[in-house]
């Protein structure tokens, strides 16, 4: 970890976790495996980043259109989820780790919704890394859902066209606590979004990976920091407006 520099650490890292089924496939495996052997990786990331320092850790672990997969998947990912919230609490305790979610989680189990808003209570005095676990969660109804939040309140307060900056917006959005991520990884070997933080990626510095979630390690996590660190971050400046003082 000495060589990461830490004056340039990312503040807020998300991630796309793709490759769990690829991975399960490759090593004949039914892809539930794929999915357990991913959770170790998600460990594995959560852990480096508390270390390191950073701030924000966005993990996309369940997408809106991911509820059209076969039914026994699905079961199996929201019992995976909760098998890994009970067993990862005291771990978050003891770090200091705070655990957030942004996505509709109404949708998801009850008993799956319990243990979630369990380890969101009783995480929520906690002052280290944020973890946020996108669930449920698609970048497109997330805008769709800020919208009609500003015309609900549009009745009840004084907003015009005038009102309406970036800056207003953002404050409808899930993420309105948080900082826009610096930094998205994406494993798996495909290059897209694939309807992840549409609004909050404009400026971030987007890397993606072969290497399949599964597989996904503490190295290759410092190897796109590392990546991360020799790019120029301009926001649309040049970069001789970034070197005066």
């Amino acid at each position: 970890m000495h060589r990461i520099i830490k004056e340039k650490l990312p503040r807020h890292i998300a991630v796309i976790m793709d490759g769990n089924g690829r991975w399960a496939r490759k090593n004949m495996l039914k892809r539930v495996m794929g999915h357990k052997k991913g959770a170790d990786a998600v460990r594995t990331v959560v852990e480096t980043c508390r270390k390191l320092g950073v701030q924000y850790l966005t993990l996309f672990a369940f997408s809106v259109e991911n509820w059209q997969r076969p039914e026994d998947e699905v079961r199996a990912l929201n019992i995976l989820l909760e098998e890994y919230l009970m067993k990862e609490l005291q771990e978050m305790k003891d770090t200091g780790i705070r655990l957030i979610t942004i996505g509709d989680t109404d949708k998801l189990p009850k008993t799956v919704r319990d243990a979630l808003l369990s380890v969101i209570e009783e995480t929520s005095e906690n002052r280290g890394m944020v973890l946020n676990l996108a669930l449920s969660y698609g970048g497109r109804d997330e805008i769709i859902s800020a919208v009609k939040r500003v015309l609900k309140d549009s009745k009840s307060r004084d907003i015009d066209e005038n009102t309406i900056t970036k800056d207003f917006f953002s404050r409808y959005l899930y993420t309105a606590d948080m900082p826009d991520p610096d930094l998205l990884i994406r494993t798996g070997g495909e290059c897209r979004l694939s309807n992840f933080l549409l609004w909050q990626l404009s400026y971030t510095e987007l890397y993606f990976t072969d290497i399949l979630w599964p597989e996904f390690s503490r190295d290759d996590l410092i190897d796109a920091i590392m990546d991360y660190q020799q790019r120029e971050r301009r926001f649309g400046l040049i970069s001789d407006q970034l070197s005066k003082d």
